[in-house]
């Protein structure tokens, strides 16, 4: 059985949200050094502890709005590459609204107020389960074509 995709150009709107994603990753990433630094956590320690630092919370606050993020970005990546296959437009906007919402997760996270990073933050959840719907219809696909081949050609 041979396995051919054709990849769209628009497939290219995929890849540039993945890149504002690992941007978006790196700019959290930042934050969370620059919170080190404020709040007094050094390394190798992940979290602060509550009796030992007073801004404890506002900085487990942050690491965790990073960390989350960090936990669902291979579910995030995974999804929008794959569906993104069939369905380019689709998952890049779906990925774009994902990145978006993760920004105000992160933001409402860093309040130091946990409950704050599901106001609009919560949003994400919606796009993420419209990649894995995008990428569900793919495989469901694939199953009932018979025969499909590779090439990358610009359409």
């Amino acid at each position: 059985m041979a396995l051919a995709l054709e990849i769209s150009r628009d497939y290219g709107y995929v890849v540039l949200v993945l890149v504002l994603y690992a941007i978006f990753n790196f700019w959290m990433a930042f934050q969370v050094g620059k919170a080190r630094k404020r709040y007094k956590v050094f390394y190798p320690t992940l979290y602060a502890v509550e009796s030992e630092n007073k801004d404890a919370k506002l900085f487990n606050c942050i690491q965790r709005g990073h960390q989350n993020s960090l936990e669902l970005m291979p579910l995030f990546f995974v999804m929008t590459l794959l569906g993104g296959i069939q369905h380019p437009c689709i998952a890049a906007g779906l990925g774009l609204f994902y990145t978006i919402a993760r920004f105000f997760y992160f933001k409402g996270y860093s309040s130091g107020v946990p409950e704050n990073r599901l106001k609009l933050g919560g949003l994400n959840f919606l796009a993420l389960f419209g990649l894995i719907i995008c990428t569900a219809s793919f495989g469901i696909n694939l199953l009932f074509r018979e025969a499909v081949a590779v090439s990358f050609k610009s359409v």
